[in-house]
């Protein structure tokens, strides 16, 4: 993803989406909670598909976003006859939009994160604590980089 306020429209396999060739032998030493099932190479072949189908619609979403904001900031300078109000109705809807395309612009890169774990050995682990994450929670929410604790700790500070 580019810093600047084009769209990327990179692919899954251009983002990186590389799944080992030994993923079948290792798919059951990823890690898991207790009480848990070790995963199947179809259970992360699945989430592998659902995070590339989710980036796929947020490539478009952003594409969508980046076009009315563009349209928004061609259009912010003809306000000739324009009062106070329109204008800052104006400015308050281009505030919104960028926001928008920004918050989209993160849900790509935690996917595209997720993406890249898929293919080593840290899916699965929280980032922080090194424990499993738990399959449950990962198949529920790919993006997860931590567990339930370290997130919890987190949203506590």
């Amino acid at each position: 993803m580019t810093t600047d306020d084009t769209v990327s429209t990179s692919t899954a396999a251009e983002d990186g989406l590389v799944l080992p060739p030994d993923l079948e032998r290792r798919v059951t030493e990823l890690p898991v909670r207790p009480g848990e099932d070790p995963w199947t190479l179809q259970e992360v072949e699945e989430v592998a598909e659902g995070l590339v189908a989710e980036m796929d619609r947020l490539r478009q979403e952003l594409a969508a976003a980046d076009a009315e904001l563009s349209d928004l900031l061609r259009n912010s300078g003809d306000g000739a006859g324009d009062d106070q109000a329109d204008s800052g109705s104006s400015a308050l809807e281009r505030e919104q939009e960028l926001t928008l395309l920004n918050n989209t612009r993160d849900l790509l890169e935690q996917h595209t994160h997720a993406l890249h774990r898929l293919g080593t050995d840290g899916f699965g682990a929280c980032e922080q604590c090194g424990q499993a994450v738990g399959k449950a929670r990962m198949q529920a929410f790919p993006r997860a980089t931590l567990c339930v604790e370290c997130k919890s700790r987190q949203e506590r500070r």
